[in-house]
């Protein structure tokens, strides 16, 4: 009997639940860890989009939209109900001179044990997320996260001030040049990730999935990502999501079909403060994968939006709820 393509992702977890080594982190929570892992997927057996517990597909997309679009302003976001990075903009807020609001400091890890806090902050991540709607000054100020994956993906600039459209060019090549080993997008660029996240940075956050390359064979485009670190928990769903749909939408241009993705990561981590939801998520019975439908009206990846992309079957576990880590 063939194994259920989700098994590849819970064994991760359980592999690191085994094995794992206790380490501190930038955060101050603690992992559990492992190093140098594998994962692979293959894009005609379904669409990965985990079913030991609801991934919101919408959230996955409208993000993968905004790397697609060049954007770096979590305003796009907000605007499709997305907030997964409002923690890195609202960061960028409270660590000015101009934030004269409560003490947010460590504000990630206050939440965790301070629920009169948590309120607080709540009321506070609310105040800055409507600013960044209408605020347009604002917006330009505190909603952008510098030189994140939608900068390095489509406005790469070189020392001497010319821009790189990665991902056009790899799209190019996949029609002109389908044998070429350079089909790569790199967002690994070392003059941003120096102090990352500090006063004067050119990144709120130094990237996580640092490259991907492209491989074409049989009429068949397979996509691999090498990722530096990995929230298995949290970000590794929307991870192989994420890539699953921008393979199938370069696959959609090119006129191929979807082939494999595959994930290499380095660190691959436990928050020891998810613990029991990993426990949770692992003694659930994988379900049947959806199915990505993409409208047949839009050619070009550059042309999608939210409403051309619809996922079809879709029936997971409950949501499992967790603490992101800032």
């Amino acid at each position: 009997m063939d194994k259920h393509p989700e098994r590849a992702y819970l064994d991760l977890l359980d592999e690191i639940l085994t094995n794992g080594i206790k380490k501190e982190d930038r955060t101050g929570t603690g992992t559990l860890s492992i190093f140098g892992y594998q994962m692979r997927f293959d894009l005609s057996k379904g669409f990965p989009l985990l079913t030991t517990k609801r991934v919101p597909f919408k959230l996955v997309a409208s993000e993968l939209l905004w790397f697609i679009k060049g954007d770096t302003n979590i305003r796009y976001l907000l605007e499709n109900n997305n907030h997964i990075w409002d923690e890195w903009a609202f960061k960028k807020w409270v660590e000015s001179d101009e934030y004269q609001g409560p003490d947010m400091t460590n504000f990630g890890r206050r939440c965790l044990v301070d629920e009169e806090f948590n309120k607080l902050y709540q009321a506070e991540l609310d105040s800055f997320c409507e600013r960044v709607l209408h605020d347009d000054d604002f917006a330009a100020k505190y909603g952008d996260l510098g030189n994140v994956y939608g900068k390095q993906w489509r406005n790469w600039t070189t020392s001497d001030g010319q821009t790189i459209d990665q991902l056009q060019d790899v799209i190019d090549q996949i029609k002109n040049n389908p044998d070429s080993r350079r089909i790569i997008v790199n967002a690994w660029n070392p003059e941003d990730v120096i102090n990352a996240g500090g006063k004067g940075s050119k990144a709120a956050l130094p990237p996580c999935h640092v490259m991907f390359q492209f491989y074409v064979a049989e009429g068949r485009l397979s996509c691999q990502l090498m990722q530096r670190s990995l929230d298995t928990l949290l970000g590794c769903p929307f991870n192989i999501a994420s890539y699953a749909l921008l393979t199938h939408l370069i696959a959609h241009e090119c006129g191929l079909e979807a082939g494999d993705f595959i994930h290499s990561i380095g660190d691959a981590h436990i928050y020891l403060n998810h613990i029991e939801q990993v426990k949770e998520q692992l003694s659930r019975e994988p379900r049947e994968l959806p199915m990505l439908r993409i409208n047949p009206a839009k050619q070009s990846i550059f042309e999608m939006e939210l409403e051309d992309l619809t996922i079809e079957g879709y029936k997971p576990h409950p949501t499992i709820k967790a603490p992101i880590a800032v």
